[in-house]
């Protein structure tokens, strides 16, 4: 299915299969799963062996990476990740997205702009993608704390690796993988200088964790607080669009 247009009008096929395991992840699984066998088969310690292989299976799970059917429209912001908007605030963008970097190219605007989270639990996909096509113009590691996620202080305090992709009309998409309580590493795909697609992987977080988006002045986001959101599929906002979505948990 890699690779194949499919559209609203009725054109392509789909079904379902079993999600690829990213290679990042593989060795923690083969890792566990060999630990399980000597604690069943060597040891015959069963009860350190059977959650070891349930284990095993978790570490699978949390590494999985299906593919995605990612909308092709110039407008579409996607989303970078799975999971659960939990925020949509007007903040101050991070300095470290904002102006000139030294590189010569412009970053963020100052002034306050709309910042959209979505919280990553464990049984949520990992793997990031971006938002919109581009170049990577920035990418900032900075080491910090493990506070939970879903703490509003954990975009100024926790580990955390800011992005920025500008496409060739010189709109900037900015937005950050943060660390959680569990999660212990970020790990890029990308670096600067990078031409990226739309829904294109560009990193993860292991296990558990938040990405934030800064979208663009003007622009409203058309997602809900509490809504389940999939990267590369979900449109988060169209730019220039401010219309007021309103939802009902039911």
């Amino acid at each position: 299915m890699a690779g194949e247009i499919l559209d609203n009008q009725g054109r392509g096929e789909a079904g379902w299969q079993w999600p690829a395991i990213h290679p990042e992840g593989r060795k923690f699984g083969v890792i566990a799963g060999a630990i399980a066998l000597a604690f069943l088969l060597i040891l015959d310690w069963e009860i350190i062996g059977w959650p070891m292989l349930a284990l095993t299976g978790g570490i699978f799970a949390f590494f999985r990476d299906p593919e995605r059917v990612v909308p092709q429209d110039d407008r579409a912001i996607i989303s970078p990740a799975d999971g659960t908007v939990s925020q949509i605030i007007q903040v101050e963008p991070p300095r470290e997205l904002v102006g000139d970097d030294g590189s010569g190219h412009d970053g963020l605007s100052d002034g306050a702009i709309t910042r959209v989270s979505i919280f990553m639990s464990v049984f949520d996909v990992h793997i990031n993608r971006s938002p919109i096509a581009g170049t990577v113009k920035r990418l900032v590691y900075i080491p910090g704390k493990f506070m939970n996620a879903d703490l509003d202080k954990a975009s100024d305090e926790n580990e955390r690796q800011h992005i920025l992709v500008e496409r060739g009309d010189g709109i900037v998409i900015g937005f950050t993988q943060i660390a959680g309580l569990v999660a212990r590493r970020i790990v890029p795909f990308v670096k600067p200088g990078d031409m990226v697609a739309a829904g294109q992987r560009v990193g993860l977080i292991r296990f558990g964790s938040r990405i934030d988006v800064y979208l663009p002045a003007g622009t409203a986001p058309k997602v809900l607080i509490g809504q389940k959101v999939v990267a590369g599929e979900t449109v988060i906002a169209e730019l220039g669009q401010q219309k007021l979505i309103e939802g009902v948990a039911q």
